[in-house]
Order: structure tokens, then C-alpha cells, then sequence
């Protein structure tokens, strides 16, 4: 018995010291980083992480000891070791998609947090490492991951030219009807941080002592961002600004970052990460969607500083812009969908008005030029009484009056959802009065003796009539979900939807899915080509569809916005027609905000005219594209009114902040039509309006 046990302690000891093989028939010698393979179980790779900076990381395959043996940035002579005997760590939690009841996998309208779910450690196995190029990032893959039916790899991206990097666990499950959300971070049962900081949502910085026996503490931060401090510099945890965020109808701020010992009591040690808080903003929650066998990235980064917090966390914020969208020559930024109710909830309340609310100090510190509300969400009355309703109007135009100054448009509209059938959204380039039913017999257009013309609608030809002398436009929004399922694709032939006053259908990052490279599953990217393959000349607007808004908000992560071409901001009392003349004729793109087109061409004509196509099997496409984290891909997708084609550019070579005029010459022949897209390697990304061909 004593010889079994012994043998059985043998093997085990054998076993947990082998030397697991790694790969590196991948990894591209001339690409600036290096890999160094020992005999012990132990490899390490360098990269130049740019200010004539290198960052290393060493990694310890041997069973019984943490991954990252070393993290490190390197100035000169001087080893920074800013991490040592750590362990990424990733906690998933699994939850039920509703697959029946609505629109399958594009489905809002789900509460996975009242059905039953399960949590679970992602466990690394640690049999085999493979390190490889992809153009300039060098990835790192280490198997095996598991965690209950999802099985896949440990993926770390290092991108040349800047001191950050990228841990994802990448999994999939055989499993249907799944959804999932995911907590992540580094833990280690060594002291390696002296301070934790982060910045508040007022955006101060601040820091606290860390203890290895301190409680896990759920933080609200601004930026998603927290940071560990050592003597020798600090590294910054933050998720991707946009794709880590599923839908939800409220951007609260709900705690992303945690910091401390014992993480879920089930990992050993004091740590730093993101998490989610599973009841989302107790409305609808629906999580991430996980289809089976796609393989789902549960990803953040870190970044690197041999300085201090506050450097590190200057570093991160520039990837974002500092969470704000950044001017650009020629163009005014324009966000829609915005149900705050501030005229129901203070003006109709009578309660006193502010110099300057929050939201508006929201929009303006973000970097919105122009704001077109959603107001009176099922709050006010617009079928009347006609009184009541016409009042509430004065109030929405007297507030947008008001807050509107030679810097920033606050445009009035609406969700009306009345006429048409599903959700949709309306814009009048001035205050138009109207009210949502008519009385038996009573007129279509009248005069108020207090407001003017006044429109009562009844149905949805006069809807049309309406937007056609008010040179208003309509679209559909959060298309083929939410109170839109099944819309704009029900009444694509009905004449208000051909006409030039239906703009088209609205994008947001919804629903979400870790597998994709782009956001949104393509609900509304793929209804864009479905659009332009029926042939009546759509538009594709970017949408919030938030409620609250205020500056403790987890805002950013949740917007998007459209920049149009436009050189002057109109004033509110001169009208916004601007505004609809750029929406019509598509001259904007929209984006998160990282990726930036701020031209795009088809033999040097741009959008808002049809391009004509000399010799169209041999057509110059080109477009200037700038950008703060490296790009993954363009793509360039076009079709011939049935059909639609792909034509996909890696840019997997670039390098964190940078700008590129990239030109391409392409077959379009007997194709109708072509668009842009172009997505970085944290999803964030920007898409261009149509340009027709003939």
C-alpha cells in the first residue's frame, strides 16, 4: 500500500512538472516583440510598448503556481515589475435566453436575472501554449478553460506600440438558449499593490490603503477603470469602453470595478477587476447573448505605467477621449433618443427650473453638439385633451428654447408610436404643434388662437401629409426589437415608408454578443443592406434610447453619435432644417466614438450623390480613418439589390492612436449600392452612410 500511494505521489509530481509545449511556429521574428522559451515551464514575451518603453510578461505554465510570474515595463536599464505570482481571473455567470416568446436571439424584452442562473470559476488547465503574430499584436493562447459546458482558451494580446494588453477567456458552449455576464480581474496571493485608486464619478481621484485581508469592495468609478499601485508603477484594469456593456434602458452606474481579497469567495488572494451587477437596472435585463458553439471573448485590459496612478489612468482616458467626443472640422455631433421627461417631471411639476440641468451639462461635457429628445414616453397625453396636450408641447419647446445656446441645439421630439404600427421616432425642423387623434368631422389643420396652426392626425396618410408640409422626418426606432419587432420589414411597401420623409430605422449597440467583433449581432447593420437592397434610399441614425441622465451615469459606455456634415450649429430660434437636410441626405457617419471616417469616397464622390461608375470593375474606393485603439478590420459591403457582399480589409497592423487614408480598388460591377464600416479591437467602431452607384 505504502508503494501505491508513493507511486501515486510519483506520477502526480511528474505530471504537475512536466514541461508543457509551447508553440511558436506562428510568431513572426521581424514584428518588434521577442519570445523567450526556458526549460522550466517558464516562457516570457517582450514587446515594444512605445516612449522607447518595453513591456514583458513572464508566464509560469507549471501547474501549481500562478500564470503571470512577472508583468513588467521596461525603461531603459531599469525592470519595473508591476505584477508578480498573479492569475487572471474570470468568474461566468449562466443564465436562460428567451428564444420563443418574441424576436429569438434579438430579444430585449427578457429578464434572465428572475430565472434561474449559475455562477462559476473559469478553471485554467494549463496543457499546452502557443505564441503567434497577427500583424502587429502578438497573442498568446493557453489551454485549456473551463467552466461548467463553456470550454476554450486563455487568449493575451500584446499590442506593439503601446503599453497595454488584453486577457480574454475565450469560450463556447454547446448549449442553446444561453445567456451569460462575466466578472474579470487579476488576483494573487502576494502584496503586489500598495494603494488602490481610481476616480470618482465626480472624477477626482482616489486612492486606498490595500490590505491582503481587506473585503472585496464593489466600486463606482468614472472611466471603468481601477488601479494598482506599487513602488515601481501601476497597472490599470479596465474592460472595453462600449462591448462589456449589454443593453439596458438605464445607464446607472452600477459599480463596475471591485477591488480585494477573496473575490466571490471562491479565489484565492487580493485582486483587482470588473464586474456586473446581475439585476442590471431592474427593468429589462437580457445579459449577453451565447448561441451555441461561438466562441464568446469575456475579455479587459490592462494597461502599464512605471509612474502613477494618475499617469495610468491618463493613458486609459485617452483611449476614449476622456469620454467625450472630440470635434472634428466640418462636423457637428448630434445624439438622439432621450426619454429624460424633464418637462414632466419639473416644468408640469412645478418644480423650479435650473440655470443649466444635469443632462444638459451631461451632453456638453461629453462633447454633443446637438440632442434630439424622445419626450413624453407614455408620461403626457398625445391624443389630448387638446388643451392639455398643446400645453405640454409649449412646455418641450419652451425647455428647448431655454437650454439651447450658440454651442448646443436641445431639439424637441418624441416617440410617438402611434399610425404607423411599432416604435418610431419624429423630427420637425421648427416647433410644430399636433396632436394624435382628431374628433369626428373636425379638421385636419386648424387655427389656435393661442398657438397657431395645429395638426390633428388620425391615421397614417395624414401622418404623412404631416411630414411632408413640415418637412419633418420619421424613422424607425430599436428596429426588429423591443416595440419594433417584426418593424420597419411590416410595412416596407406601405407609401409612408417609401417616402423621402421615412429617414429610415435607428442603430444601437443591442443586443449584445461577446462572439462578435462589431457590435450589435448586426440587427440593424444587416436591416441597412436589407434597406438598401429594397431600393428606397434609407439612412441609418445612431440612437441611445436612455431615461436618466445624470453625471454619475455610466453614460459613455451606453452612447453613440452621429457626426454630421455641417460647419455651422444652427440656433433654435432660426430652426434646425441643417440638421434634416444632413440626416436626409446622409451626410454624417455614426460612431462610439474611438473609431473616427471622416471621408469616405467612391471614385471621389462622396456620400449625398449617387457615384458614377466609369469602368466598375475596377472602382477606387478610399476613405480616412483615425482611431485610438488599434483597428481590427474594415469593410467595405456592397449590393446589387438582392444580394449582399462583403469585402473585408484587416487592419490588424495598426498600432493605438493613429490616422490613415486607405484607398482600394474593387469590382462593383452591376452592384447598386456600398457602405463602410470600420471596428477596432475592443469593438468599438464607426459606419458610414450609403452612396449609390450608377
Amino acid at each position: 500500500m505504502k508503494q501505491f500511494f508513493f507511486l501515486s505521489f510519483l506520477l502526480c509530481t511528474l505530471y504537475c512538472n512536466a514541461q508543457i509545449p509551447v508553440t511558436t511556429t506562428g510568431f513572426n521574428k521581424k514584428n518588434g516583440a521577442t519570445v523567450t522559451v526556458e526549460k522550466n515551464n517558464l516562457f516570457s514575451v517582450k514587446w515594444p510598448a512605445g516612449n522607447n518603453e518595453y513591456g514583458r510578461i513572464i508566464i509560469n505554465l507549471d501547474k501549481q503556481t500562478a500564470l503571470f510570474k512577472s508583468i513588467q515595463l521596461i525603461k531603459g536599464s531599469t525592470v519595473h515589475e508591476l505584477v508578480q505570482e498573479a492569475d487572471p481571473l474570470f468568474w461566468l455567470t449562466i443564465g436562460k435566453r428567451d428564444l420563443v416568446s418574441q424576436n429569438g436571439w434579438n430579444i430585449f424584452f427578457d429578464k434572465v436575472h428572475q430565472k434561474p442562473y449559475q455562477s462559476y470559476k473559469v478553471n485554467l488547465q494549463k496543457t499546452e501554449a502557443d505564441v503567434r503574430s497577427e500583424g502587429s499584436r502578438t497573442v498568446i493562447r493557453i489551454s485549456e478553460l473551463q467552466a461548467q459546458d463553456f470550454k476554450g482558451v486563455l487568449e493575451i494580446t500584446l499590442y506593439n506600440g503601446s503599453a497595454m494588453f488584453n486577457v480574454a477567456a475565450v469560450l463556447a458552449t454547446p448549449n442553446d438558449s444561453t445567456a451569460i455576464v462575466y466578472d474579470a480581474g487579476l488576483i494573487s496571493k502576494q502584496q503586489n499593490w500598495k494603494t488602490i485608486s481610481h476616480a470618482d464619478v465626480h472624477d477626482q481621484l482616489q486612492t486606498q490603503t490595500a490590505q491582503l485581508n481587506d473585503t472585496v469592495k464593489n466600486q463606482a468609478v468614472k472611466y471603468r477603470t481601477i488601479i494598482g499601485n506599487s513602488s515601481n508603477g501601476s497597472i490599470a484594469v479596465f474592460p472595453a469602453p462600449h462591448q462589456y456593456f449589454y443593453p439596458l434602458d438605464e445607464a446607472f452606474n452600477l459599480k463596475f470595478t471591485w477591488y480585494g481579497a477573496q473575490f466571490k469567495n471562491a479565489f484565492d488572494g487580493y485582486g483587482i477587476g470588473i464586474r456586473q451587477d446581475l439585476n442590471g437596472d431592474r427593468r429589462f435585463v437580457p445579459w449577453f447573448n451565447a448561441p451555441p458553439n461561438t466562441t464568446q471573448r469575456l475579455n479587459f485590459f490592462c494597461q502599464l505605467s512605471a509612474s502613477n496612478a494618475n499617469d495610468v489612468l491618463t493613458q486609459v482616458k485617452k483611449l476614449t477621449h476622456n469620454d467625450k467626443y472630440v470635434a472634428l472640422p466640418g462636423y457637428k455631433t448630434m445624439s438622439s433618443h432621450f426619454h429624460n421627461e424633464f418637462v414632466v417631471n419639473v416644468m408640469i411639476a412645478n418644480k423650479p427650473m435650473p440655470d443649466t440641468p444635469s443632462f444638459v451639462k451631461v451632453f456638453k461635457a461629453t462633447g454633443i453638439d446637438m440632442v434630439h429628445l424622445a419626450e413624453f414616453h407614455y408620461t403626457a397625453h398625445p391624443k389630448g385633451p387638446d388643451e392639455l396636450r398643446l400645453l405640454e408641447l409649449k412646455y418641450l419647446f419652451d425647455m428647448c428654447k431655454k437650454y439651447s445656446d450658440k454651442d448646443f441645439l436641445l431639439m424637441p421630439g418624441e416617440e410617438p408610436n402611434e399610425f404607423f404600427g411599432g416604435h418610431w421616432l419624429q423630427i420637425f425642423p421648427k416647433p410644430v404643434y399636433w396632436i394624435m387623434s382628431r374628433k369626428k368631422d373636425a379638421p385636419m389643420i386648424s387655427q389656435h388662437p393661442v398657438y397657431g396652426k395645429v395638426y390633428n392626425i388620425a391615421n397614417a396618410n395624414e401622418m404623412q401629409q404631416l411630414l411632408e408640409q413640415e418637412r419633418g422626418l420619421a424613422w424607425t426606432a430599436h428596429a426588429r426589437t423591443k416595440g419594433s419587432t417584426g418593424y420597419p420589414d411590416k410595412y416596407k411597401t406601405e407609401s409612408f415608408f417609401t417616402s423621402d420623409r421615412f429617414l429610415g430605422a435607428a442603430w444601437k449597440a443591442m443586443p449584445a454578443d461577446l462572439s462578435q467583433q462589431k457590435l450589435g449581432n448586426g440587427r440593424i447593420l444587416d436591416l441597412m443592406d436589407d434597406m438598401n437592397n429594397w431600393g428606397h434610399q434609407k439612412k441609418v441614425i445612431g440612437e441611445a434610447d436612455l431615461f436618466t441622465i445624470e453625471p454619475e451615469n455610466e453614460m459613455y459606455a451606453h452612447l453613440n453619435v452621429n457626426y454630421l456634415q455641417m460647419d455651422k450649429l444652427p440656433s433654435y430660434s432660426e430652426g434646425w432644417q441643417p440638421v434634416l437636410d444632413a440626416l436626409e441626405t446622409g451626410k454624417f457617419f455614426t460612431t462610439t466614438g474611438e473609431v473616427l471616417i471622416p471621408s469616405f469616397t467612391v471614385n471621389n464622390q462622396s456620400v449625398g450623390k449617387p457615384a458614377t461608375l466609369i469602368n466598375a470593375a475596377k472602382t477606387t474606393v478610399s476613405f480616412n480613418v483615425n482611431w485610438t485603439f488599434p483597428l481590427q478590420f474594415a469593410e467595405l459591403i456592397y449590393g446589387d439589390g438582392k444580394t449582399t457582399y462583403r469585402h473585408k480589409i484587416d487592419l490588424s497592423k495598426t498600432v493605438a492612436f493613429g490616422e490613415q487614408t486607405i484607398t482600394q480598388t474593387i469590382d462593383l460591377s452591376n452592384k447598386k449600392w456600398i457602405r463602410l464600416e470600420v471596428w477596432d479591437a475592443a469593438a468599438n467602431g464607426a459606419f458610414t452612410q450609403t452612396i449609390w452607384l450608377q
